[in-house]
């Protein structure tokens, strides 16, 4: 395997690039790259609608059950086409979707380490997160706005750490396959 990365080096390359570019237009450009992501989603899901739309159709010829794919192919091909026409609409169902997991898992984690306030060291940490997941929960439900363009950043800020990341193995597996990289000896430990 490593000698099939080694001769694909490029392709990490090229992908760790593109993601340091995302990631750029990310942290500088928030709306667009909400308006991206929801745009992916709404291709991905009429993508998905049609696909099992087929399946409905061949399953309903060859008398097979076809009603929960029909259905759910619908489902997929309307929420797609909202997606992709009515991007507003659905950054704020993102943000309200996100702003409620972020208060039920955040209540959770209050609610965890007020549990093992007993048993372990620093649950403080665990109440904390909880408090922070709380608080971003609320931002989002106060201002799903900002809150999409604050997830958008940290989402820019990972594809610029990733890409990062991305390109020097590209170019360590160039070295590598090249031979001019010494082989790490054995019972080494590398991180």
């Amino acid at each position: 395997m490593a000698m099939h990365l080694a001769a694909c080096w490029w392709t990490l390359a090229v992908r760790g690039a593109a993601a340091i570019l995302f990631g750029v237009l990310a942290l500088f450009f928030p709306p667009a790259a909400v308006a991206g992501l929801i745009l992916l989603f709404g291709a991905y899901a009429l993508v998905d609608g049609i696909f099992n739309l087929i399946a409905a159709v061949r399953a309903s010829r060859s008398g097979g059950r076809w009603g929960m794919l029909a259905i759910e192919g619908t489902l997929s091909v309307l929420f797609g086409l909202v997606a992709l026409f009515w991007t507003g609409a659905t950054a704020l169902v993102l943000a309200l979707w996100v702003g409620a997991w972020s208060l039920v898992t955040g209540a959770a984690e209050i609610a965890a380490a007020i549990r093992l306030r007993k048993q372990i060291e620093r649950e403080w940490l665990l109440a904390l997160s909880g408090v922070l997941s709380v608080l971003l929960g609320i931002l989002l439900f106060i201002a799903p706005g900002a809150g999409l363009f604050a997830i958008a950043i940290w989402i820019g800020a990972y594809a610029i750490v990733f890409g990062g990341v991305m390109v020097a193995l590209a170019f360590r597996l160039r070295s590598w396959a090249r031979g001019t990289e010494r082989p790490i000896p054995p019972g080494a430990r590398t991180v």
